[in-house]
């Protein structure tokens, strides 16, 4: 049989061989149990009792018994849970730890409990812990834990408040951190509760404030956590985060609130970044777009090579149709440490093909290696290329494209459609489409544009079973059911149902000038004229679209207001000489 200092020396050889997480678990457990042996604890009565250090064991076999008996429990937990066996390491490390009430064994027997998921058993192995270490504050932060996972708020308030009066060094801090520990937990005003029994004993710091007010807006008690940010501004009064909170709350109610709350806190603290920047975009959701500007021009001279800085300042030009300033801050951009230049790439892309840079344009998408903008951007070097003539290349370039959603799959392949489409090749679109419903049979998006292609190569009837297929999965589909109504429409059959598919569709989005479109050539089918003419004229008010001005003008021809009508179509035709509906009423009314 080894000796306990043949042991030690094997243990201490273990960790001397970089060994794995596991090995090291295993290696440390062998050298807690040797070290218990020992220090003299006797394991053979069932409890450990500390014997004087004095004293030697009774006889030999006594100690090596009781090295073996540990260094063996030791093992069995550690192997079983190496080999993902957690209950068995649990049990064999509870029990060893119940025997030794060793503040060490106890507290891997606590981790391994809490790996094991057995919370309740993690729980009295803690108290257990802070029984035989009372002094620890890392059993209080692993009993608070798992007070928070078993939903004891009852039990945990004591325990907090014990951890916060013991480090008063970092009370603040502490007191910042209780909503962050306590955010898994559902109920909102218990925590609130919780939160204000903690704090209130430290209202002289801005901290306690603080955290109650961040519990009472969790709870959605904005009242209070208004009164509560402002107290912490009374005591800290260029605190920025205190008053970004209260900005923050006062906007839900009210934007201008919050505008005039940071306006004030930003004159007197020039400084404060974060509270300008928060200001500049509330000014831009209000569309105070010189206001916004100032702010962030003083933004861009305090911090010239901050990214996140700059990126709303380019935002804000583009929205504003500056594009030299936009390109500018873009092109700034890139030489920062901005994480996503892919976007960057992405926006400058547009700006190039908008000015009818396809070579600048290209060179930019091809650079949107990742992110959201991924496949847009390949859609956008696909169209390139077909406006160059190269639509297989364009389609290729489609196919070779890896979706890695199945968002980004359908955008592919309605990118693929279109592409063939605006190539003339609608009987190829289709097929690109109904082959993706076999595997995407209930994909809402790719059944209506199927159903639209559908129409144009001449199959009504495969139009009407993918549309009443998406309506079965999407009632309220709106472009859907304008698409049924107006297909019915454009046919002249089934009248009635038309107007009342497309009714459905105009009260769930009442502003689409399309929709509103669908409805006035329903009725001019039906022979209500100066409804029709009512509706076509607030359809084209709204949107001066071909098709829209083409039906307009129909309606005018009828009602013999010849003149108003061919204003409509020559100007239209004008702007937009190559759409088909609109050349034929052309053709039909001013040969």
């Amino acid at each position: 049989m080894r000796s306990n200092k043949q042991l030690s020396r094997e243990v201490r050889a273990l960790l001397d061989r970089k060994p794995s997480m596991q090995l090291k678990r295993i290696a440390a457990a062998l050298t807690l149990t040797v070290s218990l042996a020992h220090g003299g604890y006797s394991l053979a009565a069932g409890e450990a009792t500390a014997k004087p250090a004095n004293k030697r064991p009774n006889t030999q076999v006594t100690s090596e018994d009781m090295l073996a008996r540990t260094v063996f429990q030791a093992l069995v937990g550690e192997f079983a849970l190496q080999r993902g066996d957690a209950k068995l390491s649990s049990d064999a490390w509870t029990d060893l730890a119940q025997r030794t009430r060793d503040p060490k064994v106890v507290a891997r027997a606590t981790e391994v409990a809490g790996f094991a998921r057995q919370f309740e058993r993690a729980l009295e192995l803690s108290k257990l812990w802070i029984e035989v270490e009372p002094e620890s504050n890392k059993a209080r932060q692993t009993q608070s834990s798992l007070l928070i996972l078993t939903n004891r708020l009852d039990e945990l308030g004591p325990q907090l408040a014990t951890l916060l009066a013991r480090d008063k060094p970092n009370l603040g801090n502490n007191l910042l951190h209780l909503n962050r520990m306590l955010a898994r937990h559902t109920d909102k005003k218990a925590i609130q509760a919780l939160v204000d029994r903690l704090a209130a004993p430290y209202d002289s710091l801005p901290e306690a404030h603080f955290a109650m007010a961040q519990a009472a807006a969790n709870a959605g008690d904005n009242l209070r956590a208004l009164n509560e940010t402002e107290k912490s501004l009374q005591l800290r009064p260029d605190w920025e985060n205190a008053a970004l909170a209260r900005a923050q709350i006062q906007a839900r109610l009210s934007p201008l609130t919050a505008i005039d709350s940071l306006s004030p806190f930003v004159d007197a603290n020039p400084a404060a970044r974060d509270a300008r920047l928060a200001l500049a975009r509330l000014l831009i959701a209000e569309k105070r777009y010189d206001e916004a500007r100032r702010h962030f021009e003083r933004l861009i001279a305090d911090n010239p090579d901050n990214p996140d800085v700059i990126y709303p300042v380019a935002m804000l030009a583009l929205q504003q149709g500056d594009t030299t300033t936009g390109r500018a801050q873009l092109e700034r951009l890139l030489t920062t440490d901005f994480a996503d230049k892919s976007t960057i790439h992405f926006f400058l892309g547009q700006l190039d093909q908008e000015q009818k840079n396809t070579k600048g344009a290209s060179e930019h998408f091809q650079q949107v290696t990742a992110g959201h903008q991924y496949i847009a951007a390949r859609a956008r070097l696909a169209q390139i290329l077909l406006q160059q003539g190269q639509a297989d290349e364009a389609r290729e370039l489609l196919r070779n494209t890896r979706g890695g959603t199945v968002a980004e799959r359908t955008q592919l392949v309605l990118a693929e459609s279109q592409i063939l489409r605006e190539a003339g090749r609608h009987n190829d679109a289709y097929i690109v489409l109904d082959s993706a419903l076999t595997t995407q049979p209930d994909n809402p998006e790719i059944l209506y544009e199927a159903a639209l292609t559908a129409e144009r190569i001449g199959k009504p009837e495969i139009l009407e079973m993918h549309l009443k297929h998406l309506l079965s999965l999407k009632p309220d589909h709106a472009h859907a059911l304008n698409a049924l109504g107006y297909s019915w429409t454009e046919r002249n059959i089934r009248l009635p149902e038309a107007q009342e598919m497309i009714t459905r569709a105009l009260s769930l989005t009442p502003e689409d000038p399309f929709i509103m479109d669908s409805m006035g050539w329903v009725l001019y089918r039906q022979g209500k004229l100066a409804e029709s003419l009512k509706t076509l004229e607030n359809a084209y008010r709204l949107k001066a679209d071909p098709e829209i001005a083409a039906h307009l003008g129909e309606v005018l021809w009828t009602l013999n207001r010849k003149d108003d009508a061919r204003r409509i179509l020559q100007e239209a035709s004008k702007a937009h000489p190559e759409n088909d509906v609109l050349s034929g009423a052309v053709k039909k009314f001013l040969p």
